[in-house]
């Protein structure tokens, strides 16, 4: 019997030392400053930022010019009435608490630029939407991204963009042909040069305009269109280095 008992404490010896070696030992490590990153400050060292270039707040200044001398031409900063959302996503909406209407928040409400022209000349005749100056871009512009309210015109929308040589380039954000607010983002192409590797040398983006042409198989007359909530997704990973510091300005 007592030959027994000496097994079987032998065997719970051996199984309590498998089940304790199978525990991962738990280390404590004194914390010094500097020493560890959380996540948050990890995700606040990402080279993307987004960069809101236009609120539409302080619209007052952007101006619209035709290439047909017919009918008005003109912008108007109006107070958002509504929801801003995605018709072709439930989901899609302005991150809370950017556009709020004046149903929501009547004492601090949300502005949108709206544009008014007039097309004569199907698929030749466009609209340009300017601000007061060109916005420049300081990194590498990876996306725009754009709030649009459409009247379903088959009409198309673009960008225009200068690169650091002079050349302007049209970057494509869609068609019009739909009822609703659309937001529309659009990724840069990589044949429009710009770097900023070069010390000397501002190789920026520079945004200019927002601009609509009118569609060959659309009925011309009176055009409207709203927007809102212009921002640019910059990669800023070049303009960090050691020394970057020092500017190149004396």
């Amino acid at each position: 019997m007592k030959r027994y008992q000496k097994i079987y404490s032998i065997i719970f010896v051996f199984l309590s030392y498998g089940l304790f070696a199978q525990q991962p030992a738990e280390t404590t490590q004194p914390t010094q400053p500097g020493q560890q990153t959380t996540q948050q400050e990890i995700q606040s060292q990402s080279p993307l930022v987004q960069i809101d270039l236009e609120d539409f707040e302080e619209a007052e200044d952007w101006y619209a010019k035709s290439t047909t001398p017919l009918g008005e031409t003109k912008t108007l900063k109006l107070v958002q009435r509504g929801e801003i959302r995605a018709t072709d996503d439930e989901n899609m909406r302005p991150p809370e608490g950017e556009a709020l209407s004046v149903e929501v928040d009547p004492n601090n409400p949300n502005h949108i630029l709206g544009v008014k022209t007039y097309f004569v000349d199907r698929g030749f005749d466009r609209v340009e939407v300017k601000p007061p100056h060109p916005y420049v871009l300081k990194g590498k512009v990876r996306q725009f991204s754009i709030w649009v309210l459409g009247r379903n015109y088959r009409h198309t929308m673009y960008l225009k963009v200068r690169d650091y040589r002079g050349r302007f380039h049209k970057i494509r954000l869609g068609r019009l042909d739909f009822f609703g607010w659309r937001k529309f983002t659009v990724a840069v192409p990589g044949w429009i040069p710009q770097s900023t590797r070069f010390a000397l040398l501002d190789k920026n983006l520079q945004f200019l305009s927002i601009f609509v042409v009118s569609d060959v198989h659309e009925v011309g007359g009176e055009f409207y269109f709203y927007v809102d909530g212009l921002k640019a997704l910059v990669d800023k990973s070049e303009l960090v280095y050691p020394g970057s510091e020092i500017k190149d300005n004396w």
